[in-house]
């Protein structure tokens, strides 16, 4: 954790909230209590996505932080939004989640591990849920549950293939009705959406009750609120609704809350948290997860809808090696021009993506130290010729005062307010929502509807759902749902295999490709290296 961090306090001071307004997690971290920011004044909202990412991660986090910092040296009063970070990808491949180098969020460990304990309290709402469908069944099964059809799964904020797929009940009568059942990882369950799209108590409350858990032998829907678990879960939830609040290594106030994974489910801060920044900051930067045809078509498309929130700028951020890893390169690591230059043309689709949506983002290319004068030269050449605003971000090694030339072309960018214009409309039917999604974003040819797919969009339409947001679950890795189909790719079909439905959050999940709620370990996981030294200081997280 780095020395000398404002207290908490101060940092609030700062934003004009008083002692009263805030909850104390320890000297450096505080929720803020709902009603403390009254909805007053707007400031400007900065997205900030990126291009398809190699699996280290582009450092958009770092990215969103320290430009953050630029512009507080610039004079201006900015606060910037981000997720929380899952155990999952701390300990598996991207190691914390919390920036690096000099743009951090502080206590970073804490933050990283079990910060204000925001995702163990999704974690229990969501497996009381599922031991209260077991149960009822278990006791008479009044609502005449269908075992074979029980739609909610478990959840846990680890990655472990171990788990996608159980057994439940192995043992005798006393141990209930035997089951297959399945985890997904907390980001990814829909109390996670449902927390980071609620605009209130009341609101998550309602949404809870929603929840379709399983159908019944008519195959009709049974809801949450007919267990009765939708209270006892809310109140789970209470303190989790609450935004954290941080400090970045410049001391720029930070909102982290939510953590929903944007290649799964939505993967924005949240809309309370969003709202807040907006009432108190000038400028706020926004994060969505993964590259912009993920999170940013998701904020742009259906956040920014369902919260009323305005996007008055688009910040990509990008990086030579996934250039080069787009472009075939078999070490990123490594100087290698004209992969580079194939694989510009990932980065060239996802400026062409935002532009579809009538706005000019702005390009951060966060620099690595393995990134070569040649290759930079080359790459500017590239941006250049297309006409595209971007510099060089160099804000890992020297935070705020690295990110200035990306601060001051955002300040233009957001002297002009855009007109949004939107993927789908709220009237298109969720097959039309799916095909414009796969076609207008993603620059697929054609769809394919699997029959799973089309009997699950019947059922969706049997249910009134016809209105609901879209919520693609696909790879990270491609504009498409091959992850091996890299750079800007032509001509390619799109297979949806199942649309789940997430009624709480209010959105259908189309599931394209081989795209997985539950991850898995790599053979040699971050958390090999994480340790506490004798003074209890942890180690090795990033």
């Amino acid at each position: 954790m780095s020395t000398g961090l404002l207290d908490i306090g101060e940092v609030a001071s700062g934003l004009g909230l008083k002692e009263s307004d805030i909850e104390r997690y320890g000297k450096h971290m505080a929720k803020v209590l709902p009603g403390a920011i009254k909805e007053g004044k707007k400031g400007k909202l900065v997205l900030v996505t990126a291009m398809n990412p190699t699996k280290e991660g582009e450092g958009k986090t770092t990215t969103t932080i320290g430009i953050g910092q630029a512009l507080k040296r610039m004079g201006k009063n900015v606060m910037v939004a981000i997720r929380e970070p899952s155990l999952g990808p701390c300990f598996g491949v991207k190691g914390g989640a919390t920036g690096g180098g000099k743009s951090k969020v502080e206590p970073s460990d804490r933050i990283n591990l079990l910060f204000t304990s925001d995702f163990p309290a999704v974690t229990a709402a969501h497996n009381l849920l599922s031991a209260m469908v077991n149960n009822h069944i278990f006791h008479g099964n009044s609502l005449r549950i269908d075992p074979r059809n029980i739609l909610w799964p478990r959840a846990i904020d680890m990655n472990d293939r171990s788990l996608r797929d159980i057994i439940v009940a192995a043992g005798d009568t006393s141990t209930g009705v035997m089951a297959r059942d399945r985890f997904v990882i907390t980001p990814a369950s829909e109390i996670m959406a449902i927390l980071g799209l609620s605009s209130d108590v009341k609101d998550l409350k309602e949404r809870l009750g929603r929840i379709i858990v399983a159908l019944d032998y008519e195959g009709k829907p049974v809801y949450c609120r007919q267990l009765k678990a939708d209270g006892a879960m809310a109140a789970l939830l209470v303190d989790a609704i609450k935004p954290n609040l941080v400090q970045t290594t410049e001391g720029v106030p930070a909102f982290i809350h939510t953590g929903p994974f944007g290649n799964i489910a939505h993967g924005t801060s949240s809309i309370i948290a969003d709202r807040m920044a907006l009432s108190i900051a000038d400028i706020v930067l926004t994060e969505a997860g993964f590259g912009s045809e993920l999170g940013g078509q998701k904020f742009l498309d259906m956040v920014s809808r369902i919260g009323d929130l305005p996007v008055d700028a688009v910040l990509m951020v990008a990086t030579i090696r996934s250039m080069k890893l787009n472009g075939g390169a078999k070490d990123p690591s490594k100087e290698d021009v004209e992969k580079l230059k194939e694989g510009a043309a990932n980065l060239l689709m996802h400026v062409n993506l935002i532009k579809k949506y009538g706005i000019e983002p702005v390009v951060a290319l966060n620099r690595f130290p393995s990134d070569t004068k040649k290759e930079i030269e080359v790459i500017a050449e590239i941006l250049k010729k297309e006409g595209i605003n971007f510099a060089l971000s160099e804000v890992f090694g020297k935070g705020g005062v690295g990110g200035l030339e990306v601060g001051n072309l955002l300040l233009k960018a957001l002297e002009n307010k855009p007109k949004i214009i939107r993927t789908y409309e709220m009237d298109d039917s969720p097959k039309d929502k799916i095909e414009k999604i796969c076609t207008r974003v993603y620059g697929a040819s054609k769809v394919i509807f699997t029959k799973q797919a089309l009997k699950d969009l019947q059922m969706v339409d049997s249910l009134g759902l016809n209105g609901f947001h879209v919520c693609m679950a696909k790879t990270q890795y491609s504009i498409s749902d091959n992850p091996k189909l890299l750079g800007w790719p032509k001509n390619f079909k799109v297979t949806v295999k199942s649309v789940r439905i997430s009624n709480g959050a209010g959105f259908i999940v189309p599931m394209l490709g081989d795209i997985m709620t539950m991850p898995g370990l790599p053979a040699h996981p971050a958390a090999e290296n994480v340790d506490v030294d004798e003074e209890g200081r942890i180690l090795n997280l990033f």
